[in-house]
């Protein structure tokens, strides 16, 4: 059974362009994947997410938890009447990446009516893991419905 109330129509393509000139656009992240209970995205190993020793920034991690974990929040709502806003993030940085892509995979763990909270699991091009987060968002009415 399919934890997307709706996949129909849902291409990454569409995923892709509603992200275009905000923050993943600008770090190069691409959703690449998409699954009846999963979302996956990647990111470059560049000059826009790397810290100074040439690995990583924990910072850029997030953003693409942040950036696979709400868009596959908001895919299990009536868009029209919810959104899904961030909550809560924590990551664990576990092993350093410093080439190539990292991909970002979010699963579910709670999807509720107020509250969504969610395991992005982060690897390297080698599918090493590199960082695990864990994603809360809240579930909240569209003004004015």
């Amino acid at each position: 059974m399919s934890i997307f109330l709706n996949l129909e129509g849902v291409t990454l393509s569409a995923l892709n362009d509603r992200c275009r000139n905000t923050l993943s656009d600008w770090i190069g992240i691409e959703f690449c994947e998409i699954g009846s209970d999963y979302l996956v995205a990647k990111m470059p190993v560049d000059h826009r997410t790397i810290q100074p020793l040439g690995v990583v920034n924990g910072g850029a991690f997030c953003a693409l938890a942040e950036t696979v974990g709400s868009m596959a929040a908001n895919l299990c709502l009536d868009r029209t009447k919810y959104v899904a806003l961030g909550l809560d993030i924590n990551a664990n940085h576990l092993k350093s990446a410093g080439k190539d892509f990292v991909y970002g995979t979010a699963k579910p763990f709670h999807i509720g009516r107020s509250t969504q909270v969610w395991e992005i699991k982060i690897t390297d091009h080698q599918g090493n893991l590199c960082c695990i987060s864990r994603l809360t968002m809240a579930v909240v009415p569209v003004h004015g419905k």
